[in-house]
């Protein structure tokens, strides 16, 4: 079973996976997969150098991330093109680690981390839907102080995604990460029961359908 976690920026999603891992649940992170497919000498990475030049490369050979978004940011065609070269790439590790976590243990739930995972489109991917929650304000002043960035500066990141309260429709469950850590721990607990039980309910109808 693949469960989608996503949430605003700045609103806990790693809190709450790490949390969801505790209790059983193994972790697929989409934004460091993203990272991996573009490691020196991996496929997507020769793409990009190929096409954007060496001038996007740090001294180790890595990618410069900011300066391939800057690039990408200003130049729709680039973007798609970058896009072009990770995401497959990304969508292959993504179906590689779930077949060896369903491998291991048919019955697994999965849960697959995807910041952006709404804007992407990408709802269908999934059985159920997480979103970890956080007021739009509290967003803001995470933001600022996580990233020691303006007020500005983090409402411009924020109007680039989907407002938090939006994303609310499309989630079958809800944790409010703006209490304490005991309070979210709880629903997160909760939420994990719920699942189990849904999990349960999805391997009895398969079981009956094979008869």
């Amino acid at each position: 079973m693949l469960l989608g976690v996503t949430g605003g920026i700045a609103s806990g999603k790693s809190t709450v996976a790490r949390m969801l891992e505790e209790l059983g649940a193994p972790i697929i992170d989409f934004d460091l997969l993203s990272r991996i497919v573009v490691e020196p000498g991996k496929p997507a990475w020769k793409d990009i150098v190929s096409f954007f030049g060496k001038k996007v490369l740090l001294p180790d050979q890595t990618l410069d991330r900011k300066k391939l978004s800057e690039i990408v940011f200003r130049d729709m065609e680039k973007r798609k093109k970058l896009e072009g070269f990770t995401h497959p790439r990304i969508h292959g590790e993504f179906v590689r680690l779930v077949k060896e976590h369903t491998a291991g243990n048919p019955a697994a739930i999965i849960q697959v981390v995807i910041p952006l995972l709404i804007e992407l489109n990408l709802q269908s991917l999934f059985h159920k839907l997480l979103l970890v929650y956080i007021p739009q304000e509290s967003q803001i002043q995470r933001l600022m102080e996580r990233d020691g960035i303006s007020r500005e500066m983090a409402q411009s990141i924020l109007a680039a995604q989907l407002p938090i309260d939006e994303k609310r429709a499309y989630a079958d469950y809800i944790i409010d990460n703006s209490g304490s850590l005991e309070e979210t721990k709880k629903q997160v607990e909760e939420v994990w029961q719920k699942l189990k039980e849904f999990q349960k309910n999805r391997s009895e109808e398969r079981g009956n359908a094979g008869h």
